[in-house]
């Protein structure tokens, strides 16, 4: 069966190393939280607040050893007024026998306020 996992951090400044260092962090708590294989991921969904723009947060997965065949993909998110600002958001689509209720959600830095029912809190 095919789950979504969300994840989501923030970042203190628009910098292509502090986008790849942040989402990498970001990626290997998911992959940990949730004891993922490569092989199990379907894609990745990166999307970032209009914000930031330095670097695609999806190159950050070409960082970690086996994931270089993994489908990725970014975007912006909706800039709707008010929101969390200098976030990355992912949504991993991952093959598993995990329920819904098993899956473990990470959110960190400032992202924790996004889904605090959901996650686990990876990160401060």
């Amino acid at each position: 069966m095919i789950r979504g996992i969300r994840g989501a951090t923030t970042i203190e400044t628009n910098d292509r190393q502090e986008i790849l260092t942040a989402t990498e962090k970001l990626l290997r708590d998911m992959i940990a939280e949730n004891k993922l294989e490569a092989s199990d991921v379907a894609q990745i969904l990166f999307s970032v607040t209009e914000d930031i723009d330095a670097a695609f947060p999806a190159a950050a997965a070409r960082q970690i050893e086996g994931w270089a065949f993994v489908p990725v993909m970014s975007m912006r998110e909706i800039p709707v007024p008010g929101s969390l600002q200098m976030c990355i958001r992912v949504m991993m689509s991952v093959n598993t026998n995990a329920k819904q209720e098993e899956i473990q959600h990470v959110y960190q830095e400032g992202a924790i306020v996004l889904r605090p029912d959901l996650s686990t809190v990876k990160g401060k």
